[in-house]
């Protein structure tokens, strides 16, 4: 990414390489990868430096724009204070807004609902009077749908943003792991 420069103001953001026009000279797209800093700087063109210190995660916080500065001869982008999504529900009606817990948990459901929807057909047979489901299969089902309730208990109980986001936060152990835990594995 880099910044137009003129009178000590960052007046302009390209975020690839493009044809560029300054003063009555009209340079090609290819000097963004063809010149120097030092060229480019003489014509008024920066390399932006990206300050992700206050950049949190998105599917947690929101974040503001990037707003650009221009001193000691460099320009950085930066971010503003990232503002941390809701927990719960807000609004009502046609203004409910879905909170995080309330989205993490259908995700959680529907992931159970694809892991138990390979053997429904099973359950079927066995509730029309056909042929009974294995015990494996029974047992690892009922252990997906305890699992499940486990990890929506989880999110709801979550204080906080980081409290949800610590929950799918692996770990460095080997193999890496998670708070919140995952399904149990099919039987073979």
């Amino acid at each position: 990414m880099w910044a137009k420069v003129e009178s000590g103001s960052v007046t302009k953001i390209y975020t690839r390489p493009t044809q560029v026009t300054i003063g009555n000279t009209q340079y090609p797209r290819n000097i963004f990868e063809l010149w120097t800093s030092s060229e480019l700087e003489a014509i008024g063109i920066y390399e932006v430096e990206e300050d992700n210190t206050n950049l949190k995660d998105q599917g947690y916080y929101f974040n503001t724009n990037q707003s650009f500065t221009f001193a000691s001869g460099k320009v950085t982008a930066t971010y503003g204070t990232a503002t941390a999504m809701s927990l719960n529900d807000t609004g009502s009606g046609e203004t409910l807004v879905r909170g995080l817990k309330y989205r993490y948990k259908a995700d959680i459901n529907n992931q159970a609902a694809s892991l138990l929807s390979n053997h429904d057909w099973m359950s079927i047979r066995e509730a029309e009077g056909g042929t009974d489901m294995p015990s494996d299969i029974k047992t690892w089902r009922a252990s997906v749908r305890t699992k499940a309730n486990s990890m929506c208990t989880q999110i709801d109980n979550a204080s906080d943003v980081d409290a949800l986001k610590a929950l799918y936060t692996y770990n460095t152990a080997t193999p890496p792991v998670r708070p919140l835990g995952e399904f149990p594995a099919e039987p073979s």
